[in-house]
């Protein structure tokens, strides 16, 4: 206990932390992962539950991923999402950085030396977490979510690392990687199409469960036919899961009015927070 206290305290005092009164006492920390994979220093925002400093709990862990392209600051910028965390439930969210200047979208996948944002997000960032913070060490307790490309991210990755997560949820998402339009696919490795692992899914299905949970905007002027598709595809194959189709477009305003619903979720398909 003294030794994870000591680890916090360091991480406290080198990175920008706040907890402000409309917070509901929640800790966010500006925390600096030093990665193999992407060659150098990456920033992820870890927030804390309150109580969290008190507690002897360890909790379940929330990976959210943010829309591309983007820059590298991009993992600060969904204050809203932050907000939330009082409110359903006590869990830690982790807030990957998941662009860098001159790399604003690499899709989340492994493109070679400096650039496996896949193996830094599925491998390097759930070590950082686990080792500098009382987490559920395993996939019962993580979560992997995300907006736009960032829902794409975590279909993807949650669906290609299937050990580490059990629970994925995409908001306004797609199914295949894309350029920055989402309108044109690009070239990528056989594992970046989403669609092409639901084989691999059911078949995980017969010992251990994922819950899958995905949606979209009715107004959404790119993605609505592929969410469409991929319920279709995973009805189909038997795979259960929870898709919706909301009022709205591609908008922060579609994603905040939802995300303490689909947060309250993907919680509820994770180990609770324990002692």
């Amino acid at each position: 206990m003294l030794r994870r206290l000591s680890i916090l305290v360091v991480v406290v005092c080198c990175a920008a932390v706040w907890a402000g009164a409309g917070s509901g006492g929640v800790l966010a920390i500006d925390a600096q992962v030093t990665s193999v994979a992407l060659g150098g220093p990456v920033h992820a925002l870890v927030v804390l539950p309150a109580g969290y400093a008190t507690s002897r709990r360890r909790y379940p862990v929330v990976y959210f991923l943010h829309g591309l392209p983007a820059g590298p600051a991009a993992y600060r910028d969904s204050g809203w999402l932050t907000q939330i965390v009082s409110r359903v439930g006590p869990f830690i969210l982790v807030e990957p950085q998941g662009a860098r200047d001159g790399d604003t979208d690499p899709e989340y996948l492994d493109w070679g030396d400096g650039r496996n944002w896949s193996t830094y997000v599925t491998r390097e960032l759930p070590d950082y977490v686990d080792t500098h913070f009382r987490t559920i060490r395993s996939r019962a307790g993580r979560a992997i979510v995300g907006l736009s490309a960032g829902g794409y991210g975590a279909a993807m990755l949650g669906l290609n690392h299937l050990g580490e997560f059990s629970v994925i949820e995409s908001w306004s998402g797609y199914f295949h990687a894309t350029d920055p339009s989402g309108k044109s696919a690009i070239a990528a490795p056989g594992s970046a199409n989403v669609h092409g692992s639901i084989a691999a899914l059911v078949a995980d299905e017969k010992t251990r469960s994922t819950f899958i949970g995905f949606y979209v905007g009715g107004a959404d002027p790119t993605f609505v036919g592929e969410n469409e598709q991929f319920d279709r595809e995973l009805t189909a194959a038997g795979v259960r899961h929870t898709f919706a189709v909301y009022a709205g477009g591609h908008e922060t305003k579609l994603w905040s009015s939802h995300a303490v619903a689909w947060m309250r979720l993907a919680l509820a398909h994770l180990a609770p927070a324990t002692t």
